[in-house]
């Protein structure tokens, strides 16, 4: 296959939590979803609503742009990969606020200053400091973070104004 399937959640992913209504939607996943479906990758809506709640969540979902390849099932391509259908939606990508929690862009810088505060503490107890002023800065931040955001897989771009 020449695409990356994404399973996706509903309540408490591209929604808040508010079973059995739709609560407010997810906008920065929404947008993450978008791009991947127009750069060829197949989405699968993996919720445990059915009947009239789950068309409401498919139709709200198109209402903010995304429009599924499958609901609750395996693509076509994946039957015929597999040889079959099993119980487990077949995926490259799994997100659910139960087991993968997206990271906005804030939240990536906020992680990122985070772990070079880690930096600091450890220096100044390594007595390789002694005043409370922060002493990584400029090049040497950016070098750090930087490093973190590439162990981690996590982009250091800037929130968007």
């Amino acid at each position: 296959m020449d695409f990356k399937i994404i399973a996706v959640d509903f309540d408490g992913t591209m929604c808040e939590n508010k079973w059995p209504e739709i609560g407010e939607p997810n906008l920065e996943l929404i947008a993450y979803l978008k791009k991947r479906q127009v750069a060829g990758d197949k989405l699968v809506l993996w919720t445990c609503r059915v009947g009239e709640i789950l068309e409401n969540a498919v139709k709200w979902s198109a209402e903010q742009g995304i429009i599924f390849d499958s609901v609750n099932e395996n693509l076509p391509e994946v039957l015929e990969w597999m040889g079959g259908d099993s119980r487990k939606i077949f995926a490259n990508e799994y997100i659910d606020d139960r087991n993968f929690t997206f990271l906005s862009k804030t939240d990536h810088a906020e992680l990122l200053g985070r772990m070079v505060d880690v930096v600091e503490d450890w220096l100044e107890k390594k007595g390789a400091v002694t005043n409370d002023v922060a002493i990584i800065k400029g090049d040497d931040y950016d070098y750090l973070a930087d490093g973190f955001a590439a162990g981690l897989g996590i982009s250091r771009d800037c929130p968007e104004k």
